[in-house]
């Protein structure tokens, strides 16, 4: 018979979740917490350098180029089966 294994939280996790729940927050304190923990996620942002930017910046707009194509031969092709069925007005 297989052992269960389960992934449990660590025990810093566990240790601020239960000083978290125990401590009453006000709002400024609330307001103070979020601000840090944004701050602390745009610490682990990465920047792209030049040729990254330029790059992207190309894939992306071929791909609309692409996008628009596509959508303009759907487009023309409705527009012939509408007026195929329906008639000039």
């Amino acid at each position: 018979m297989a052992r269960k294994v389960v992934d449990e939280p660590g025990e810093e996790v566990v240790a601020n979740a239960r000083m978290a729940r125990e401590s009453k927050r006000g709002p400024f304190a609330r307001v103070s917490l979020f601000v840090r923990q944004v701050m602390a996620e745009l610490r682990k942002v990465v920047t792209p350098t030049r040729k990254e930017l330029l790059s992207y910046t190309g894939v992306v707009l071929v791909f609309v180029v692409i996008m628009m194509a596509i959508v303009s031969v759907f487009d023309w092709v409705f527009a012939l089966a509408v007026t195929f069925m329906f008639g000039t007005p």
